[in-house]
């Protein structure tokens, strides 16, 4: 079964998140502007509102990540649901226990909602497909595959930026796209949003081989990649690639590909600079762009929160009114 037979209800609405590759316009902008009704709740003395109250979200996450599952959890929470943390490394598939034996004993608990982070790509969409039909299933991360949530947090940071005009854009992430899961859902979620030039720039070693049928437009030159970019977001380039002999060292990334407020000069003025965190200082960035007053990186922290309650109010309540 498809992620989009999956992920849409009978009623056109959400039931499961789990990439944003066969999703609609529509729904892309609905999850933002419902992300724009909740940016208001983190102001007021009390931090909640009623939609989700009763109802049970456990995140399950098999690769770890603090930042996600913690705002995750904040999400939940200031929807007035319960939430369950498990730590899988201490759970029963520790002792060989299946995954599938894992969500049965959980659903029989009469839970609403899980939050999946799997290193496996794909896990989301298995569990998606194995779960009982009244629970939803939101994807974390999985593998190299997708990470919609961070996609749309991001494409919500970018909208309260620059405003709801995509088309207008040239956006440029840079980066290890080949294996970047947040690169993916960007890409896609910005070619559905319409966006004017998407680009991805990467050495060669770091570009996937299909790139161009991914509708962006490739640079192996930094200065050329963001040249005009009203938006630059940078991916985490990880320690392991390195040791794979995908890239010389650090440094060698650093002088090439590492944005600096002199190689900034190439962009627009104004322009946007993002990541998902955590950053690599000195590698993927010097510390006075991440810094700087056009850098966005906490905010996305901020927006996360209010996307995340977003499509897990909408998964939950499907079709209903957004909140006031």
């Amino acid at each position: 079964m498809k992620h989009q037979d999956l992920q849409i209800g009978e009623d056109g609405g959400l039931r499961h998140f789990l990439s944003i590759s066969g999703l609609n316009t529509e729904l892309l902008v609905r999850i933002l502007d419902t992300a724009e009704s909740f940016t208001g709740v983190t102001e007021q003395a009390i931090k909640k509102v009623p939609l989700l109250r009763g109802k049970t979200i456990v995140n399950l996450f098999f690769e770890a990540s603090t930042r996600t599952r913690t705002t995750f959890e904040l999400a939940a929470k200031r929807l007035s649901a319960d939430v369950l943390n498990i730590n899988i490394t201490q759970s029963a598939t520790a002792k060989g226990e299946s995954l599938l034996d894992t969500l049965r004993n959980l659903e029989a608990m009469h839970v609403d909602m899980f939050v999946i982070r799997h290193a496996d790509s794909g896990a989301a969409h298995f569990i998606a497909s194995n779960v009982a039909p009244h629970i939803s299933i939101i994807n974390a991360g999985d593998g190299r595959h997708s990470h919609p949530t961070q996609a749309m947090l991001d494409m919500f940071t970018i909208r309260r930026v620059k405003g709801p005009d995509f088309g207008r854009l040239r956006v440029a992430i840079v980066g290890d796209i080949m294996h970047s899961r947040v690169a993916r859902s960007q890409i896609h979620a910005l070619n559905l949003l319409n966006t004017g030039d998407v680009r991805i720039v990467a050495p060669k070693t770091l570009i996937p081989a299909n790139s161009e049928a991914l509708g962006v437009h490739v640079f192996h030159d930094l200065r050329e990649g963001i040249r005009d970019a009203d938006v630059i977001i940078m991916l985490r380039l990880q320690h392991e690639r390195m040791l794979g002999a995908l890239l010389p060292s650090e440094h060698e990334y650093y002088e090439l590909f590492g944005v600096t407020e002199e190689k900034l000069t190439a962009a627009k003025p104004d322009v946007t600079i993002m990541h998902p965190g955590p950053i690599n200082r000195g590698v993927e960035m010097d510390s006075e762009v991440a810094d700087g007053s056009r850098s966005v990186i906490l905010e996305q922290v901020s927006h996360g929160i209010a996307v995340r309650m977003a499509v897990m109010s909408m998964a939950m309540h499907r079709r209903e009114e957004t909140p006031e």
